[in-house]
Formats: structure tokens, C-alpha cells, sequence
């Protein structure tokens, strides 16, 4: 149940980096998070009191508060990459990091997977590599899409900031339900809406359709995504199912080259099949 749940995520996540990298091709990648987050928040505030019995611990409160200023952080930071960036190279890199992350938490806290599990996140983490055309750019092969250090830079950042948030997410407990999601709000709302203030200095960026339905739907398909990864956690190991979800590149990728026609090399169609075997193992050795 926790990989189905983790792979699920991953999907939700990798779709949602899709959408709202292309809606940061038309409108401003801060104003895309902002209505986002206020979807995300929407349905936060109105769901999670119903669903949850009990109250928030206080392990629910502060780890959310945390993962909040990681995910802003981290969003903004994505959806400039994949707006001004290539998003076969762009959404690998911040998933390599993002698995390397809660791995090394995991481990270290005490997380200790069977032996064939061991060999599928390692295995996981050389595809997500290879995905991000890591090798591409230590042989210079040719043929693939253009790398920017500077854009490189920042996904190696937001994927740091992700793989934050996957072990906030975690550290919050098993006992919390979903408030750590709602909690997280507090914090990243707030960010976001300051980073808005910031950016446009009281000049109020364009709204319209080709702003308001793509960012609304990555709301939803975050929400859903972080909701199936917190519930992942409470069945899994961190450095396990952390893993499983940063193969969310794989949809972005599969979406970028169906839709936009952004070709991957040879290196990065290997380490998709990588990921897959590992995703066998994974799910085999847990």
C-alpha cells in the first residue's frame, strides 16, 4: 500500500510540475504558486477539520509550519526553472536531489530497509541521474536539450527544498491525520504572498483564464499529491517512499515530450527504464 500510495504521488507531483511549469510560460511563476497555494489552502481549511476527529498535536503544528516554508520556497524556485528551462533536464535534477535527501534522513533516523530494497533506491536515485542527463553533461553527448548552470543551480536548490519537505511531511508523526497539510499553509501562504508583493511592487499581474485554471488545477493535483505521500509515510519507510515519489520527473517528462515535443537522449530514456526496475525492487524488497 505505501509504494501504490508514494508512485501515486509521484504522478500527482510530476503532473502538476508540468502544468504549472507550462502556465509559468504565460504568466509569472510567483503568480502561479500564489493562486495555487490559495486553492491548495481552499481546500485544506474546509476538508481536513471534517475529515480529522481529533485536534493537531503539536508535532502536526511545527513540522507543518516547516514543511510550508520548504514547499514555497521550493515551488517558486521550480516553476521559474521549468518556465525558463528545458523540463527533461530541469525536473530530473530536482528529483535526484529531492531522493538523496530523505534517503540520508531516513537511514540516519534509524530506517532499515531489506537488501533488495537497498539495491532498488540505489538504482532509483542512478536513474533519476541519468533522467536528469547527468550523464549527458559529464561525456558531452550531443543531441539533447540545452543546459543552463544557472538553471541547473536552482533546481539543484529546489530540490533540496523538496526533499525538506518530504522529511517534514515524515517527521510530523504517524498519530497527526493530515493536519501537518493545513498547518504547512500558514507559512507558505504568507511567503508566497510576500514574494507576490516583492515582485510586482503593488503593480497587480495579469489575471485571467490562462493564469487562474492551470494554477487552480495544480492546486488540486498538489493537495492530492502531498495528501497520498503524508499517508505513504505513515505505512513506509522514509527512505523508501521518498524515493518511490521523487521519480516524479518521469510524468513531467513523458508529458513535455508527448505534448511539447522536447526530446530526451538516450541516456535519459535508459534511466526512465532504470526506474522502473527499480520501482520492481522497491515494491518487491519492502
Amino acid at each position: 500500500m505505501a509504494i501504490a500510495l508514494a508512485f501515486m504521488s509521484a504522478v500527482l507531483y510530476g503532473v502538476s510540475d508540468y502544468v504549472g511549469g507550462r502556465a509559468s510560460r504565460r504568466s509569472p511563476a510567483t503568480a502561479v504558486a500564489l493562486v495555487a497555494e490559495v486553492t491548495v489552502f481552499a481546500l485544506c481549511i474546509v476538508i481536513i477539520p471534517l475529515i480529522e476527529s481529533d485536534g493537531p498535536t503539536s508535532r502536526a503544528i511545527w513540522w507543518g509550519l516547516a514543511a510550508g516554508i520548504t514547499s514555497s520556497i521550493g515551488v517558486v524556485g521550480l516553476y521559474y526553472a521549468l518556465a525558463k528551462g528545458n523540463m527533461t533536464v530541469v525536473a530530473p535534477v530536482t528529483g535526484l536531489v529531492a531522493a538523496i535527501v530523505p534517503v540520508a534522513v531516513g537511514i540516519a533516523t534509524g530506517d532499515r530497509p531489506s537488501p533488495l530494497a537497498v539495491a532498488g533506491i540505489v538504482a532509483a536515485v542512478v536513474a533519476v541521474a541519468l533522467i536528469g542527463g547527468i550523464a549527458r553533461m559529464l561525456s558531452g553527448e550531443s543531441g539533447g536539450p540545452g543546459v543552463d548552470a544557472g538553471i541547473v543551480a536552482i533546481a539543484l536548490g529546489v530540490g533540496l527544498s523538496f526533499g525538506l519537505l518530504f522529511v517534514s511531511l515524515d517527521r510530523s508523526g504517524d498519530d497527526t491525520g493530515q493536519w501537518p497539510l493545513l498547518f504547512a499553509r500558514f507559512t507558505s501562504l504568507p511567503i508566497l504572498v510576500l514574494a507576490a508583493l516583492v515582485q510586482f511592487r503593488g503593480n497587480r499581474p495579469p489575471v485571467g483564464r490562462q493564469l487562474v485554471l492551470p494554477a487552480a488545477a495544480v492546486g488540486i493535483l498538489i493537495a492530492c499529491s502531498n495528501a497520498s505521500y503524508l499517508i505513504s509515510t505513515r505505512e513506509g519507510l522514509l527512505s523508501v517512499v521518498a524515493v518511490v515519489v521523487a521519480m516524479y520527473p518521469a510524468s513531467t517528462i513523458v508529458l513535455a515530450s508527448v505534448i511539447d515535443g522536447e526530446r530526451a537522449t538516450h541516456s535519459q530514456v535508459a534511466g526512465m527504464a532504470l526506474a522502473a526496475a527499480a520501482l520492481v525492487m522497491i515494491t518487491t524488497g519492502s
